[in-house]
């Protein structure tokens, strides 16, 4: 079948070089994909906000699936559209993605489901703002309520912090993003991601991961869409899973169904897990980004028919997803500048020497001159991810892929998996 990818970052780089192992895949096209994304489709110039544009090419190309990558055309409801044309889509609708789209409705949507969640107030002026963080003191979370690339959260350790929090978000730090802000209660644990594929029916466990956001080592200066990631994070026992599964992510399912909007596609979790068991901060409508790479390093099973049994409701009549035991880890190498205004240009070699060892590097802010030179054009570059039997041997090989590239104007954290590594550590004394 005909697979059309939408997306341009190293999730879909990622997605692009699973898709291309199923042999249920024709052709498979992406758009606007990237020079990593060109190794295995065939990119396509579509305006994805032009929703005609992107039935027409699919009915010209007969597609059979539509993969929608990144969050903004779920929220837009492209999905609506492709489906209202007959077409198959991985995604959910734009009334589901609203668990990303607005972090002020899912908080509502916990309090009805009784899903454990931290405490919270919706603002939608200044003043509200400040009246709630009276309300919570400090430390306090702060979150812009629309999509904001991962960077709309900012953890306030101090009043002050927190006051100058909202006044950026009001100010039109995040642009519309930042027109109403959650106001939220800070939870002590340790985050984990756990992601689970539904088609508004059926529930599928995934995998977990852990992801670093913050840009510096040891968890230091600001937030950032994700610096690395790995899986599984057995942090996540079987037992926190479960609960997980039982106490978040099914409430959820069911209450979207319940209310008219059922979701389909994967849901992916944002856990904190407290003394008092797992709580969720935050929900997004598709896998995550640095995550999905080592998802997708892990994964055994075919993507395709998984991702085309969620599209079709038929999730209940195939075999659950097989991953490998091996732990995969990814390092992102960012432009100088980043989480900032980050640097493009910068010259990137020796991608094949780093791959030589049975890493994988997948594009994520790349572009390819007409010359053949390979340079950076956004914030987060590449996304170096290699496996090994545990953490530090998936860190090893990660890094030592790191270190085979040549590019002088990037950077990246040495730290990633530093938990869980000081945890294998402590074990094996």
């Amino acid at each position: 079948m005909n697979i059309l990818l939408l997306g341009s970052g190293g999730r879909e780089h990622a997605l692009a070089w699973k898709l291309a192992q199923s042999p249920l895949t024709g052709k498979l096209y992406a758009a606007p994909g990237n020079p990593g994304i060109a190794q295995h489709a065939d990119l396509v110039a579509l305006d994805l906000t032009d929703h005609a544009s992107v039935v027409t090419f699919c009915e010209t190309n007969r597609i059979g699936l539509v993969v929608v990558g990144p969050e903004a055309p779920l929220v837009d409801g492209l999905t609506d559209s492709l489906r209202a044309a007959g077409f198959s889509v991985f995604g959910p609708s734009r009334a589901a993605a609203q668990l990303e789209g607005s972090k002020g409705f899912t908080k509502d949507l916990c309090a009805r489901a009784d899903i454990p969640t931290a405490g919270y107030v919706r603002a939608k002026s200044l003043e509200e703002a400040r009246a709630a963080l009276a309300e919570f003191g400090a430390p306090v979370v702060i979150k812009a309520d629309g999509l904001a690339a991962g960077k709309g959260v900012v953890v306030a350790m101090t009043m002050e912090e927190a006051e100058a929090a909202v006044d950026d978000m009001f100010d039109g730090a995040f642009g519309s993003a930042g027109a109403e802000v959650v106001v939220e209660e800070f939870l002590t644990g340790e985050e984990a991601s756990f992601f689970a594929l539904t088609d508004g029916a059926t529930i599928v466990p995934f995998a977990s991961a852990q992801d670093h956001k913050r840009v510096g080592d040891g968890d230091t200066g600001p937030n950032t869409g994700g610096m690395g990631a790995y899986s599984p994070a057995r942090v996540l026992t079987p037992e926190l899973e479960a609960q997980a599964l039982s106490q978040i992510i099914a409430p959820t399912v069911k209450a979207m169904a319940d209310e008219g909007m059922p979701y389909s596609g994967v849901l992916y979790a944002g856990l904190m897990l407290t003394e008092q068991g797992p709580k969720l901060i935050e929900y997004n409508a598709r896998f995550g980004d640095p995550e999905c790479q080592v998802l997708m390093m892990r994964l055994e099973s075919d993507l395709v028919e998984l991702l085309l049994a969620c599209a079709d409701n038929k999730l209940s009549s195939i075999q659950p997803p097989r991953f490998s035991n091996e732990v995969a880890m990814t390092v992102v190498m960012a432009a100088q500048g980043y989480p900032g205004t980050p640097k493009k240009g910068g010259r990137i070699d020796h991608i094949p020497a780093a791959e030589a060892g049975g890493a994988k590097v997948f594009h994520a802010g790349t572009v390819l001159s007409g010359d053949g030179v390979l340079s950076a054009n956004g914030g987060r570059v590449l996304n170096v991810t290699a496996k090994g039997p545990t953490v530090k041997s998936a860190r090893d090989a990660a890094y030592a892929a790191v270190d085979a590239i040549s590019f002088p104007e990037g950077f990246c954290r040495r730290d990633i998996g530093w938990r869980e590594i000081e945890r294998e550590e402590a074990a094996s004394v």
